[in-house]
């Protein structure tokens, strides 16, 4: 789900409250849409982004990738044309526990985009990586499958 159809993160807290782990890192929205939900899709990878890449040009359905880069702001796992990609597959957004880069490009790109920072610097392409399997990042435990909620206020994940 994305645009404005989506209850506040804060509202969907105080209506269910524990059923969610809350992120308590403070991620930077970076993509031209603020509010997006969907099923979690994992990628963990480190300062390499050919298996994000990959992942992100299979039909996204809706989901939203989550991606453990290790906290890594060395290298940008994504750029505007990896955003786009997965813009045009349907994905719903994007969450990088790392570095993107192109930010005023990723600013007008039709995608959820949440990274801690940003960086110039490429990453390397060399497949080092797994899929959904399940990441862990700030507290928060992401498994495949369940529902994470996004906006401006911060992100929301179902237990």
């Amino acid at each position: 789900m994305t645009g404005g159809t989506m209850k506040p993160t804060a509202d969907l807290y105080d209506d269910r409250g524990e059923d969610f782990q809350s992120l308590p890192l403070q991620m930077l929205n970076l993509g031209g849409v603020a509010h997006f939900s969907g099923p979690i899709r994992t990628v963990k990878c480190f300062e390499d982004n050919a298996v994000l890449k990959a992942t992100v040009s299979e039909a996204g359905g809706g989901a939203v990738l989550v991606v453990d880069g290790g906290g890594s702001v060395r290298r940008a796992l994504m750029g505007d044309m990896i955003a786009e990609i997965a813009a045009s597959n349907g994905w719903a957004g994007v969450v990088i526990h790392g570095a993107v880069r192109d930010r005023i490009a990723l600013a007008g790109i039709e995608l959820g985009v949440k990274a801690i920072g940003s960086n110039p610097r490429k990453s390397t392409k060399l497949g080092h990586g797994v899929v959904d399997e399940i990441v862990e990042f700030g507290g928060v435990t992401f498994r495949p499958g369940a529902t994470l909620f996004s906006d401006e206020d911060g992100i929301l994940v179902e237990r």
